[in-house]
């Protein structure tokens, strides 16, 4: 898959899991939105059991995270993942905060109606892979 493809398949995705390594690899979904070189996402207000995330550790750790988006198809011509390997920085406040939160909120609708209390995660994108069977 060429870059440009792998970065609007991307763009389009509205939910992606989220790789961190700490003592053992830690993998979650999360809601994101790209911004150039930087996909963001917000602690938001789902239910959570505590608010001391192992992924938020994992990364004060080891900044090292890898992000996937897929699509799966009964008909396996049509499969396909893209995947970003990049350097992640929580940020609890400030403009870059503020970029995201608009940015995320104008991808969904539920952070328009109920804005993320938490910090924000701002992961440069070091490499851009992808993988399409057609």
């Amino acid at each position: 898959m060429d870059t440009a493809t792998a970065r609007r398949r991307l763009g389009d995705a509205l939910v992606a899991r989220l790789a961190t390594v700490g003592s053992k690899p830690h993998i979650v979904p999360i809601c994101f939105a790209l911004d150039g070189d930087t996909l963001y996402f917000a602690i938001d207000h789902k239910p959570k059991r505590t608010t001391d995330l192992q992924r938020l550790r994992n990364i004060a750790a080891n900044p090292s995270v890898a992000v996937l988006v897929d699509h799966y198809d009964d008909d396996w011509s049509k499969l396909w993942w893209v995947r970003v390997d990049g350097t992640a920085r929580v940020h609890q406040a400030g403009d870059e905060s503020e970029r995201a939160f608009a940015l995320l909120a104008a991808r969904y609708s539920q952070y328009r109606e109920n804005r993320p209390d938490g910090p924000v995660v701002a992961i440069r994108i070091d490499r851009l892979t992808g993988w399409s069977a057609s």
